[in-house]
């Protein structure tokens, strides 16, 4: 039990950055009951299903949860104030120099200066020529000169470690601050300013001993699709049998409502922009669309049925869709899908539209959640829209999906449901 128990651990420690976060003591404390309790939760699950959870009595059980998350806490607490002891001896601490400016390199001032692990101390930064003159803004620390000054500048004041910030536009300047630096002995980070484009589940990784820094990337990859589809699939069947007499009503009263066949499919554009036919309930009277052009429904639309009026306003006509993610189209949580003639009008006038593709389609979504739903009347709901979706792909987790279905039923109905 207790090999599995560590290896269970390893994976959601890992999962969850115990080790990675660097907040205050609370933070981390809640870190680390939620890591255990989900490593437990996993751990009786397999018991479970391997029909071992009556090895162990309830009481060594509990008793192992509740000690080893107390010791835990009390672990890191001991450890943290150690660090913090001796990251206060200014003896201790590194001196390190910024060479750059920018919101980035401000930006990783706060990191070093708030991170007691890493022990540094940034005693001022050196502007980097940007092209087209101009050096911008520095980060919150003394300008200490310019590039020429940094082999002096190391010497004098006994700095350790080089952080060198540059901009893409300006990035040829590497090589020779980089052969400059060789000769003093010090530590050399370089990272690059990338953070003027629009990054997707970005992330530095090895490949052969190459660095390699992902710059936009589909979340569901290795385990992470794995866990997405057995979500999907479990959740999906469970709700589809739930719901299945609902569904059987829905259809009975749209056939009575107006002549025309229950369902209503359309291609639509899902990963990585494979196109796939989506299932609605019909909402609509049957018709042909104005000049082969797709109007989005509007307030008090003539075209909608008087049914379909109410599953468009409580969300009832995308029930169907579980079976597009049955089918693996879809997911319960994601971007909606568009069709396929706003995907290309859309694309147009936002240039990062199509990085929704990084990730499946969904019934619901983040965006949807916050109320970006129904008719987009201007470019600025849209772009209001894809900026959720892809902060939902940046951020994606099992445990976030959970969190925006919980939500969705409080968002069925809204301002911008018809």
């Amino acid at each position: 039990m207790i090999l599995l128990l560590m290896g269970i651990m390893a994976v959601v420690y890992d999962q969850l950055g115990v080790y990675r976060a660097h907040g205050g003591f609370t933070v981390k404390a809640l870190t680390l009951i939620r890591a255990w309790t989900v490593t437990f939760a996993a751990m009786l699950l397999i018991a479970f299903l391997a029909k071992q959870s009556a090895t162990y009595s309830r009481i060594v059980i509990g008793g192992l949860y509740a000690i080893g998350l107390l010791v835990q806490i009390v672990l890191h607490w001991l450890i943290r104030r150690i660090q913090l002891t001796w990251v206060r001896d200014p003896a201790n601490r590194e001196k390190v120099l910024i060479i750059g400016q920018g919101e980035l390199a401000e930006s990783l001032r706060r990191k070093i200066s708030s991170n007691p692990w890493l022990a540094q101390e940034v005693i001022g930064h050196v502007a980097v020529e940007m092209p087209g003159g101009g050096r911008g803004h520095g980060p919150d620390t003394p300008a200490l000169g310019n590039l020429n000054d940094v082999p002096r500048l190391i010497r004098e004041r006994d700095i350790r470690a080089v952080y060198i910030v540059t901009p893409l536009a300006s990035s040829e300047v590497l090589e020779g601050i980089y052969f400059a630096l060789l000769d003093e002995n010090v530590a050399i980070h370089w990272i690059p300013d990338i953070f003027s484009l629009r990054l997707i589940n970005y992330h530095v990784k090895e490949l052969a001993g190459i660095p390699l820094m992902t710059l936009s990337e589909t979340p569901l990859v290795g385990t992470r699709l794995f866990l997405k589809t057995v979500e999907d699939r479990i959740l999906g069947f469970a709700i589809l049998l739930c719901i299945s007499p609902v569904l059987l009503v829905i259809a009975v009263a749209v056939k009575l409502d107006s002549p025309g066949p229950v369902f209503f499919r359309q291609d639509r554009a899902g990963w990585n922009g494979r196109h796939f036919r989506i299932w609605k309930f019909r909402s609509m009277y049957v018709h042909e669309p104005d000049r082969g052009i797709i109007q989005q429904a509007r307030k008090n639309d003539s075209r909608i049925t008087r049914v379909g009026a109410f599953l468009r306003r409580t969300s009832l006509d995308e029930l169907p869709q579980l079976f597009n993610v049955l089918a693996g189209d879809m997911s319960l949580v994601g971007p909606r899908p568009h069709a396929t003639q706003h995907d290309q009008e859309y694309s147009k006038r936002i240039a990062d539209y199509f990085a929704r593709h990084n990730i499946k389609p969904g019934m619901t979504g983040l965006a949807q959640v916050r109320g970006f739903r129904g008719e987009t009347r201007n470019i600025d709901l849209m772009t209001q829209r894809v900026d959720s979706d892809i902060e939902y792909i940046n951020n994606w987790s099992v445990w976030l999906d959970l969190v925006i279905i919980l939500r969705t039923f409080s968002a069925f109905k809204g301002k911008n449901a018809y």
